[in-house]
């Protein structure tokens, strides 16, 4: 038996049936679990916390009769209801079908391990439920709610499905990569090009497994193909504005692949955007920086553009969001940027 790397907690374990006929352990555990999807299955196998006799598979391990499975959790097991809480949504569209929230940084998306209030599904919980509005919406119910996140210090556009049909008709426009999503991101550096595409398969970091880097797959084959499509937008000295758009939606993908090429995200902590990376040595620049970082005190990264077909009408849908006050004051402290009064 494999020892963990790090302390886990068995979350669920069963014995395969003897008459089983072969399965990837992903669908075996989509059958057999409930309360969650074969998505969230695929990730936790992409962090190693699913289990065959006593070693961590990969999630298209296929399964077989009599061996063990389990699901390991990196904290203890917290069971949680998502309870209504009041917290101010901006809805800037909603129908029968779904709606679409342009969410602040700073909220974290759904209850996890040391978030497990204050995030935007209980928001969405108080929202559907007072004043009886909507009485047959359970933000718990696994086949309706979020169809896709942004990392909590991530502003912008997210889609919420609001019945099990539309969930699976926007799942698989996803899947399918027939949306349109489109960030604008402050990065450090300056670019030769115009425009360009990184393409690099992302996996957890097994140094760091808060953060994701890119791998050859044949070097890990849990990493995900994923491919973004820059262009530059706004040139400044030492910092570019850039939109950025998705062909797959992989997690910190924007941010690691900016960082691939030498140009991490303004204000991104976690992949080394807090540093000086351009420009002057001066006193005068160090403190012009501390107070670009006061101003947006997070990745300078917004999600301003969805788009989307619609799953009961069939009409394209495009949404634009403007940048948070965070983010504007940040680019505009930028545009009026003088270098030659810094030292």
């Amino acid at each position: 038996m494999v020892e963990p790397e790090e302390e886990l907690f068995e979350r669920w374990r069963c014995q395969v049936d003897k008459g089983q006929s072969p399965v990837r352990v992903d669908k075996y555990l989509t059958e057999h679990l409930s309360g969650t999807s074969r998505n969230r299955i695929q990730t936790a196998a992409d962090a190693g916390h699913v289990w065959v006799d006593g070693k961590p598979v990969s999630s298209n391990y296929k399964v077989k009769p009599l061996q063990t499975i389990q699901v390991l959790l990196d904290h203890e097991p917290h069971d949680y209801h998502i309870e209504p809480e009041d917290i101010p949504l901006n809805i800037v569209y909603e129908d029968e079908d779904l709606l679409v929230v342009n969410k602040p940084a700073g909220l974290v998306v759904h209850p996890g391990h040391g978030n497990y209030e204050h995030t935007l599904l209980n928001a969405l919980a108080w929202h559907f439920t007072r004043e009886n509005r909507e009485p047959n919406i359970d933000i718990n119910d696994p086949q309706i709610g979020l169809v896709h996140r942004i990392d909590k210090d991530t502003s912008g556009l997210l889609l919420v499905a609001k019945t099990p049909e539309a969930k699976a008709n926007l799942a698989m426009q996803f899947f399918e990569h027939t949306t349109e999503r489109a960030y604008n991101a402050l990065v450090w550096g300056t670019f030769r090009e115009e425009e360009g595409t990184i393409e690099g398969a992302l996996a957890r970091d097994t140094r760091d497994r808060t953060c994701y880097r890119i791998y050859d797959i044949e070097e890990n084959p849990n990493a995900k193909e994923a491919v973004t499509h820059w262009r530059v937008k706004e040139r400044f000295p030492y910092v570019t504005l850039v939109e950025c758009r998705l062909e797959t939606g992989r997690t910190h993908q924007i941010r690691v692949h900016m960082k691939s090429i030498g140009h991490p995200l303004f204000g991104d902590e976690k992949y080394g955007g807090c540093e000086i990376l351009k420009g002057l040595r001066t006193q005068k620049y160090k403190q012009y920086i501390e107070n670009c970082l006061a101003l947006c005190p997070r990745q300078a990264l917004h999600a301003k553009t969805l788009g989307f077909t619609h799953p009961r009408t069939g009409e394209r849908m495009l949404f634009d969001s403007e940048w948070p006050d965070d983010m504007k004051n940040l680019i505009e402290k930028w545009r009026n940027y003088v270098p030659n009064t810094l030292g």
